[in-house]
Parts: C-alpha cells; structure tokens; sequence
C-alpha cells in the first residue's frame, strides 16, 4: 500500500488525540489541535485558489502539478503546520533558506513559482525588496514572531488565517503521487527543487516500511505500535534543511512528539541541551562535530540530566572518531546513528555506535538499493571492488528537479533501463560491504596529479587537541596545480603549528594529501545546519597569500 504524509497524519491523530504532538517554548499543541490547525490552513489556502492543478501522470519528471507555499521561516510551530497543511491542501510546501539575501530569494521565487510565502515578520523588510521583482503576486501569510513589523501590503496574519479556515477535513483526494518537494542548498550552482512522490520519498527517505523492506498493508500497521511509542525527538538544525525536516517527519509517523528548543536563530548549545534535560527529549539530531563539540564542551561545563536521552543521530556530516568516543563517555547509553543521504537519493546507509564499540573510522551498512557506480556511469562497481566510484541509490528516488530537464538527466542517469539518483558522492566498498565516503566532488582538490577529497583530510585534521573545527580547500599553486590548505579554528591555549598538524595526520593520510598550508581563523564559517561554507574558506586561503 502506498501512503502519504497528510493521510498518515490524520490517522496517527485519530488514534493519539490529545497526547503531545508538538512542543515549543513550553506550549504545547496535541494530535488534535496539530490536526485542526493544519485542516484550517489547508481549508484557507484551498478558498485562494492553492492547490493542485493537475495530475502527476500529465507531469514530466521535472514537472510539479501543484501550486507551491514558500516556508520563509525559523523553527517554530508554523513551519511544521505550515508544510503538513500545504499537503491537505493538495499544494506542496518547500523550504526557504532564511539567510537568502533578495536576489537570491527572487530567484527561488521566480523557480518555484510560489504560489504562497509563509514568511517570519523579521523578514517582512528584504521580502518587501523581492516582491516587486517577482512575475506574480503570490499570497502572503505573515507570521508574528516578535519582531514589531507591520504587515507587508496585502498580507494576511497566519492566526487570522487558520482562524478563519474552516476545521472540517479538506474535500482534497491525498494521493502518494502527491509530491514533497525540496530545494538545495545551492552549494554548487543555483538551487534546485528536488521533486519525490511521497509514497517514494516515505519509503527512501524516512524508511516507512516493514522490517522486511516491503510495503505497510495499511495504515493500521502504521498507527498501531505509534501507540504504543514514547517518543520525543528534538532536531537542532534549522527545519529548512532535510535533514531536521526529515527528522521531524519521521518523529510524527512514529507517533512522537517534536521539541523545538526556544533559540532558533542559531545553534545555543545552553539552550539545546537546558530544552532537552526539560522535556526528558529520547533523541537528538544534530550535524556533525559542528554541532557535537560545542554541545559536548557545555555539557561538561554544567551536566545536566540527559538519562532520557537514547539516540544521537547526525546527519549532513560524519561525528570524526575522536568525538564519537567522546559523546559516548560523557553520555554512556546512547546510540549514536550517522546517516548517510542527501536530498537527491533519501537514506543511502547508516552506521551505528554504541558504548564499547570500536570508535575509528564510520563503517556505513548501506541499503538494499545503494551502489557504487563506476567513473564513466556505465555500470556497477561490485562489492569489494575497492575502485573508487560515484555513490549512487536506485529503487525509490526522486523524478527530477523542477524545471530542468538538463539536470534530471545528469543527476538521475538511466543504466542498462534502471534510473540511478547520483548525488555527486564518491565512495567505495570495503571488502566486509560495507561503504567507505570519500566526499563531494565538487570540493575535491587535485594536487599534483592526485586526487585529495576534502573531508578525508579534516577528518584526520580533526584529531588533533588543538584543532576545534576546520574545512581544507585547495588554492591554485604553480608547482602542484592546486596545494592542500587547512582553514582551522583553534582551542584557546593549545599550540598549533603546521608541521604538528602535518606530523599527526602524516600516521593516517598519504603525503600527497597533507595540508601544505595552515589559516588560522576565529571561527569557521558554516550554514545554521552545521554545513560547511567551502566557498568562505577558500576565499580565507587566498587572503592568507599563495
């Protein structure tokens, strides 16, 4: 059986009613007012005419037959109602990337032909800068956040909305070939709207199916051990990235409840770890060492009680072995999960560490549908080859990017009649089968002939007592082509020099991959996902002079 997200919602609510489906600085909305709010919101954005326009199957793959509602939004209540009502309404909602400057968010607009913008009042002023360049007049929810602006022209206050949105079931079929949508993030080139089927998207991405990999019967298999959960999944990174997105999703189909700590304009670690220890929060996302060595440096500042505390899952970047070890001291029993994925190919695989395990370097079980295939996209690189290849997902994936039909065929490759989602990942298999990431392509630096991928370096980098955080990038050099520069913010009080860097990872890395030059900054320059800005680290290498 085939689901999708409004469906499972609605059913989970029938059957949770009035337990916690949401929680944020310390309101707290159950099953049944999630569920009428979003009805409300559905019911108003359908009475202005958002919707969908026609049925997927008259869609090329880069094709959407809905109308699109913008979340230009923090963290918050309105986000996640916002995204669940736009599905009831048969629209689809995608994400805003909040620290968009105005061309960048006309050029989104303009993509997604965005029928709706959800927009925080902290925003009202660059919005205001964006519209007049827009081909439309899209309708504008404005929601309060404390900010003091006033209403945009036109625009309507989100409360005054879902008041006057009617509470009855939406007269909306919700069908699995209803589409979620997801814009990246831009890192390389302009961002694309990654198109899923939900009923695809459920399966690859939030792994909704039987423990045997085949499909729920029905929505009871769902519902009934949701029941039986007690969950509470706080995603610290920004919901406009998928990786909290998803996390916040998969916590809703488990029949859990989502925390949203009060600070989301940035990473609080005070505040994450104080909301955690408040609402007795069973699992954690985060992204990486970013997120995990602030967090861990507050927690042995001032312990709190994090004995509800079960999984740490990371996903976006790799925990480095050091702090892996570190977290599972501090924190014994958790279980801590690394995924790996991206918004083109779901949940490729995952790895998971436990107290006494071995702690080096991330071993990734892959799923069932993942492989590695080979430079030239002509084939599959089989198991224990130790070639290094594109990591590449196939079964479920996405049916392309919006409005570019170019980039579908580059990125969804078709190969001997099976279409492939291959995200720009290199990797290899291990002889035991399991997946060894190499990195992107895209911040692959070639020194001497010689390809050295990016985040293998930081991640040995990353051992050393001085290092705090670091991003390598290669800068242009007359005698290698390009040479290995390590960007690094260091711990207070802990010397650092390059020849101590480069006798550290010389244990662990060939020669040719060592940093051949050391930046010291005061700090590393990443997204509010904990994703890393290699685009200001260059620009940091070059200012240190080549």
């Amino acid at each position: 059986m085939e689901l999708n997200l409004a469906e499972i919602h609605e059913a989970l609510a029938a059957a949770l009613g009035d337990r916690p489906c949401l929680v944020w600085r310390d309101q707290t909305w159950s099953w049944a007012e999630v569920t009428e709010r979003s009805r409300r919101l559905a019911n108003f954005l359908r009475s202005h005419g958002i919707g969908r326009t026609r049925a997927l199957a008259d869609c090329a793959g880069w094709e959407s037959p809905h109308d699109h509602v913008g979340l230009y939004l923090t963290n918050g209540n309105a986000y996640l109602e916002a995204q669940l009502a736009a599905s009831k309404a048969g629209a689809a909602a995608f994400n805003v990337n909040y620290r968009y400057v105005a061309d960048e968010l006309a050029y989104l607009f303009r993509d997604s032909g965005a029928s709706a913008i959800v927009y925080g009042g902290r925003y009202a002023e660059t919005l205001a800068d964006v519209l007049p360049r827009l081909d439309h007049s899209p309708l504008l929810l404005r929601v309060d956040d404390g900010s003091g602006d006033e209403l945009l022209p036109g625009a309507i206050d989100y409360e005054a909305a879902i008041a006057s949105g009617s509470p009855a079931r939406p007269d909306v079929e919700w069908l699995p070939d209803d589409l979620y949508v997801l814009y990246t993030g831009g890192t390389t080139g302009n961002p694309k709207g990654v198109l899923w089927r939900q009923a695809d998207f459920l399966v690859a991405a939030l792994g909704v199916r039987r423990r045997d990999g085949t499909d729920h019967g029905s929505l009871d298999e769902l519902v009934q051990p949701a029941v039986a959960r007690n969950l509470a999944t706080l995603p610290a990174p920004p919901l406009m990235h998928g990786a909290a997105m998803w996390n916040a999703l998969s916590t809703w189909i488990n029949g859990g409840t989502i925390v949203i700590q009060d600070t989301v304009d940035r990473l609080d670690p005070v505040d994450v770890l104080d909301t955690c220890e408040r609402h007795h929060v069973t699992s954690l996302l985060i992204v990486g060492d970013a997120f995990a060595r602030p967090l861990l440096d507050e927690q042995r500042a001032r312990p709190r009680d994090l004995s509800s505390l079960r999984f740490v899952l990371t996903g976006g970047a790799i925990l480095s072995p050091a702090l892996r070890t570190d977290l599972l001291e501090l924190i014994p029993q958790v279980r801590i999960v690394d995924v790996l994925g991206s918004s083109e190919t779901g949940r490729q695989a995952v790895a998971d560490t436990r107290s006494g395990d071995d702690t080096g370097p991330t071993r990734f079980k892959p799923s069932a549908t993942t492989a590695v295939l080979d430079d030239t996209l002509t084939h599959e690189v089989p198991v224990g080859e130790p070639e290094i290849g594109w990591l590449a997902q196939g079964g479920r994936i996405p049916r392309g990017y919006l409005g570019d039909e170019a980039k579908t065929k580059a990125t969804f490759p078709e190969i001997d009649g099976r279409r492939w989602a291959v995200a720009g990942d290199r990797a290899a298999w291990r002889s035991d089968g399991t997946i060894e990431l190499h990195g992107r392509e895209s911040v692959t630096i070639n020194t001497g002939g010689e390809k050295v991928f990016a985040e293998e370096v930081e991640q040995v980098l990353k051992h050393h007592p001085a290092v705090y955080d670091v991003l390598v990038v290669g800068r242009p050099s007359e005698r290698w082509g390009q040479e290995v520069v390590a960007v690094v913010a260091a711990r207070p009080g802990v010397p650092l020099d390059l020849e101590g860097l480069r006798d550290l990872a010389a244990g662990h890395l060939a020669r040719y991959k060592l940093p051949k030059v050391l930046v010291l900054c005061t700090e590393v320059s990443r997204s509010p996902s904990g994703k890393p800005d290699y685009a200001w680290a260059r620009a940091a290498a070059m200012a240190d002079g080549a």
